[in-house]
């Protein structure tokens, strides 16, 4: 047997060093050769590092949150054959038995100054008394069958450590709150003992109303709560982070806010759902206000540009790579419709859908998620009134679509019903000025309410 050593490469972009946002594996696991090892962040994407080799996982080289330079080790792998780290095997299986707890903690991204619960102790923790309770508790369901016996163990308590934080997604802690599930009380089954869902559902069944000597019943909506969670900030929560105070301390913003009459547009996105739909794509309003800030740019090319406050230097793009602000489960990502001024609203509309599984499913490059010259940014149905985006520097512009409310107007002498959105969008003053900044929302507010010069070259 022989140890291979896998460096953290170099991804390019001319970067020294990457942050690891997350293990795939832990020591001992067995690794295909290309199955994930980790996630490795750069300022613009989350990228894998595949294993070149197939082995058993000896050491891993950081935890998640560190930020290692190129060409450091990141991971050994034990291998059949000798390896391409000639004469230290048994050093490295030895380092790897030492390191195994702590290789456990980086694996589930636990933060480095929170107590963790190794696995020798778990399996040593007072085992005669663990299973004396659950005897006592498990007798009086002993007739119900495998699964009220199931559902009892889930609702037992469990013993973790003061201050040790139980694994849990967010959606799970939300549900948990929303019941009064204390997760400290709750058996996980996931992997690094990661409660999931059908934990919560387990340690309701089993449960079953209990208020004394076991679980904790659930809390009154007003008990008084002295809970805390420490949340560490790595990955792309990190970079989210670090780009949106750059945005806000580099760029002086100024917001401009107009109410568009949608009603025709809406009218005509049903009316080519109705026809095109099927052979086309189903249309949202985003394509339709993508198209008009192309065609609006046209004359406002000193918006469509990237300002370099570094060199002094505004560059002003005849192309429209417009960015589309996209929420993943990690975090806010920004993909980017190349061209945007050669594709028309079903183009844009693919495009768009196109990127938006990208992001959520992971699977974006890295060169479709850099290169925007402008920004569009859109919360949907949760879009608000009146919203205040923050530019995605070093772009000097950002349009933000709210909701779409019907509400009555004055039309003609007459009160009608009609259906209005704002958009709410956000400029760098330094370059920028109010004025053109206001004439372009209009040039794109004329273009959404007669919608049919949308189509007109």
């Amino acid at each position: 047997m022989g140890i291979h050593v896998i460096k953290m490469p170099d991804i390019g972009e001319g970067i020294a060093e990457v942050e690891l946002g997350l293990w795939h594996v832990k020591v001992g696991d067995l690794v295909k050769e290309d199955q994930a090892l980790a996630d490795v962040m750069t300022d613009k994407a989350s990228v894998e590092i595949p294993s070149p080799v197939a082995g058993v996982v000896a050491a891993l080289g950081g935890s998640a949150g560190d930020m290692m330079a190129v060409g450091a080790e990141l991971i050994r792998i034990e291998v059949d054959g000798s390896g391409n780290h000639r004469g230290e095997a048994a050093v490295a299986a030895n380092e790897a038995k030492q390191a195994a707890p702590a290789a456990v903690r980086e694996a589930v991204q636990e933060p480095k100054h929170e107590p963790v619960r190794e696995p020798v102790q778990e399996a040593t923790r007072e085992p005669a008394r663990e299973a004396a309770h659950a005897q006592a508790t498990l007798a009086p369901v002993a007739g119900r069958g495998e699964r009220a016996a199931a559902n009892a163990v889930a609702a037992l308590p469990v013993a973790r450590e003061p201050g040790e934080r139980p694994l849990a997604s967010p959606a799970v802690r939300k549900r948990a709150w929303d019941l009064g599930i204390e997760l400290r009380f709750v058996r996980g089954t996931g992997e690094a003992a990661r409660i999931l869902h059908e934990d919560l559902d387990a340690y309701l069944q089993g449960r079953g109303g209990m208020s004394g000597g076991g679980a904790p019943a659930a809390r009154s909506g007003y008990a008084e709560r002295h809970d805390e969670e420490a949340v560490q900030v790595i990955g792309l929560r990190r970079r989210i982070a670090e780009k949106m105070q750059e945005s806000k301390r580099r760029i002086p913003h100024f917001s401009y806010v107009e109410e568009i009459d949608v009603t025709e547009l809406d009218t005509l996105r049903a009316e080519l759902n109705r026809r095109h739909g099927e052979t086309r794509g189903k249309l949202t309003m985003l394509p339709f206000i993508a198209r008009a800030m192309v065609i609006a740019l046209a004359d406002f090319p000193q918006i469509n540009a990237r300002y370099d406050d570094e060199a002094g230097v505004v560059t002003r793009h005849g192309a429209v790579h417009l960015g589309v602000a996209t929420q993943s489960k990690a975090g806010l990502m920004v993909p980017v419709v190349r061209h945007a001024e050669t594709r028309d609203v079903w183009a844009l509309a693919a495009e768009v859908a196109r990127l938006a599984e990208a992001v959520r499913s992971g699977r974006a490059a890295r060169d479709e998620l850099s290169g925007s010259t402008i920004t569009l940014s859109s919360l949907g149905a949760l879009g608000g009134v009146v919203s205040t985006p923050v530019i995605n520097h070093p772009e000097v512009g950002i349009v933000g679509v709210n909701r779409i409310v019907e509400r009555p107007m004055i039309r003609h002498g007459l009160v009608v019903a009609r259906k209005l959105m704002n958009l709410s969008s956000s400029f760098d003053h330094r370059v920028v000025d109010g004025m053109d900044a206001a004439e372009f929302i209009q040039a794109v507010r004329a273009l959404l309410e007669q919608p049919a010069l949308l189509f007109v070259d």
